[in-house]
């Protein structure tokens, strides 16, 4: 379940003047494989901020003492 689209986080990256950002979010089950939403949820917001010149450095997902980084997976 998502709480924020991708449309509230560009919103406020243009808002706060942000040249880039950085996603992070915790499941709560404690496993940080990506869902299919957190995949496609990346995907929007890579390709908006690309058109608008916001970079999206990465997209970390906190588990329970570990955590997935797409950038660090080769998924950015």
């Amino acid at each position: 379940m998502s709480l924020l689209d991708g449309k509230d986080i560009i919103k406020w990256a243009l808002k706060l003047s942000a040249s880039a950002i950085i996603l992070v979010h915790n499941h709560p089950s404690g496993d940080p494989t990506p869902s299919r939403e957190d995949m496609l949820t990346t995907k929007r917001i890579l390709d908006a901020g690309a058109l608008i010149g916001i970079d999206l450095l990465d997209h970390i997902i906190i588990g329970n003492n570990c955590y997935m980084s797409f950038r660090e997976e080769g998924m950015l």
